[in-house]
């Protein structure tokens, strides 16, 4: 499990091209700590305060839900 670093996204915030903070968390986490699985990338954002409530807003409550939310971003 994975602490995120809130300055670092700041920083990769600003040249990312997506609009929405929760995509750009995704990207960041794909990016910065060359996370893939959707399950090392759930349990990172679930134990993260912020990212949690992130999750929660759009109904993502376990790995396969995220991984779904991926596959549609992919489109």
């Amino acid at each position: 499990m994975t602490k995120i670093n809130w300055d670092e996204y700041k920083e990769f915030k600003r040249v990312s091209h997506r609009e929405d903070n929760f995509e750009i968390l995704l990207d960041f986490m794909k990016s910065y700590y060359n996370m893939h699985s959707p399950n090392e990338i759930f349990e990172s954002l679930h134990s993260d305060d912020l990212a949690s409530m992130m999750l929660e807003k759009r109904g993502i409550v376990d790995a396969v839900i995220l991984e779904n939310y991926l596959f549609k971003l992919k489109k």
